[in-house]
């Protein structure tokens, strides 16, 4: 029988809206502070970790590998190994897993994993056709010839490739993530009006969270001479339903998606603490919760915010367990079509035969999902969302003195994940 895994503990930095207080700092020292600060809350000694992995989207450039630099700037010996993953918006949730895996092959019993991205430092590109003019220019000896060059320059050439947009573009379908949403909208006839007062629903719990410092458990304040920044501040206090009908569609001009009711582009980093529970007892670390299974899934790309039903039900059918054994729900928030989809797909039986041999799933109780507000009102760094809502849903259990959760989100490129928790 295999051993249980045991996250022992998490924290996270806030989440702050991209080019705001999160600005100034890289994701490699982001995440070194929250690394660090993790470990030494539970007092283990650096030497006994295993391995480091953590996720991570937008990979910087300074920080080849940022796993290994992080774990080096928060203070790991250098004979613990790294490495990073990726699996877009499930990079932080894959850290998570890959930890397991390594466990259950015998390579190790305590592992830091997490996830981090830094948005806001998503670099701006150049064409090719500069890039080889540059190179061309470099490569030339003489003024003359260079300057000979210059004059092939075309205004065209100097507009650079936004990295940001270029990376939230499925190559595949080559859709942008916002028209994926917008496919989702007009598939199961989602309104505007729904959007916008699910949107205005996240902005409330998660005003209301931040009232009654339900995140300051979780949260470790970013202090430097970068940043400084104490709690999540994506969250609109006085947000409207009428200041969200007034935005405009983004992806589609004739579409229901604004940047209101999608998630925001942010900054942030998530860290957990996982080992077998024997190495917890040995260490006298008292856990957070357990991970009883988890699962990934494939789907059409231009689909890819139904990855947490498709994921569910293969969670589901392999844990032998059903809807109704599940006690809070943290359901990613990359759109408000995309949530509303799966909570429709989740009780529509027409779905039900056509992908899952006509088992419904079961309707969504809204009051067990994401009830302190998602990644809309707060924000979806999406490297470190995956290890986000683990983190906050094994929190939120504990304090609500409840035991079973469900982790799921959406991944860009189509798939989707969902672990299933206990405390």
């Amino acid at each position: 029988m295999k051993e249980k895994i045991v996250i022992v503990d998490g924290l996270r930095s806030p989440i702050a809206k991209a080019y705001g207080k999160l600005n100034n700092i890289q994701a490699d020292e982001l995440g070194s502070i929250i690394a660090k600060e993790l470990v030494l809350r539970n007092n283990i000694d650096y030497d006994r970790f295993d391995e480091v992995i953590i996720g991570n989207v937008a990979q910087p450039t300074h920080a080849a590998n940022i796993a290994r630099v992080i774990a080096i700037k928060a203070g790991f010996n250098i004979k613990t190994p790294a490495y990073t993953v990726h699996r877009n918006c499930a990079s932080g949730m894959q850290s998570i897993s890959s930890a397991i895996e390594k466990i259950y092959t015998n390579q190790g019993d305590l592992y830091l994993v997490g996830g981090v991205e830094s948005m806001s430092n998503i670099p701006l590109l150049h064409t090719t056709e500069f890039k080889n003019l540059l190179t061309q220019i470099s490569n030339n000896k003489s003024m003359a010839s260079k300057l000979k060059l210059l004059t092939k320059l075309k205004i065209k050439d100097l507009k650079p490739i936004i990295g940001l947009i270029s990376g939230l573009t499925d190559p595949i379908s080559g859709q942008i993530m916002g028209k994926t949403a917008e496919n989702l909208a007009n598939e199961f006839n989602i309104s505007r009006t729904r959007q916008d007062e699910y949107a205005l629903n996240s902005h409330k719990k998660a005003k209301l969270a931040i009232e009654n410092k339900i995140f300051e458990e979780e949260i470790h304040p970013i202090i430097s001479k970068s940043a400084q920044i104490f709690e999540d501040d994506g969250v609109r206090f006085e947000q409207t339903i009428e200041a969200l009908n007034k935005l405009r569609p983004i992806f589609d001009s004739h579409g229901t998606v604004t940047a209101g009711n999608s998630s925001q582009v942010s900054d942030g980093a998530a860290m957990l603490i996982v080992c077998t529970e024997s190495k917890a007892k040995e260490l006298n670390l008292e856990p957070l919760g357990f991970v009883k299974d988890y699962t990934y899934v494939g789907l059409e790309p231009n689909k890819m915010g139904l990855g947490p039903i498709y994921a569910t039900q293969k969670l589901f059918s392999k844990s032998n367990i059903s809807l109704k054994d599940i006690d809070l729900i943290e359901l990613n928030e990359a759109f408000a079509s995309q949530v509303i989809a799966n909570i429709e797909a989740f009780k529509s039986l027409e779905f039900a035969k056509q992908h899952f041999d006509g088992k419904v799933l079961g309707e969504i109780n809204p009051n067990i999902l994401n009830v302190n507000g998602g990644a809309i009102a707060l924000g979806h760094p999406v490297g470190m969302s995956g290890t986000r809502i683990v983190l906050h849903l094994l929190k939120e259990l504990k304090r609500r003195n409840l035991k079973t959760g469900l982790a799921t989100l959406c991944v860009g490129g189509g798939q989707g994940a969902s672990f299933l928790l206990e405390v």
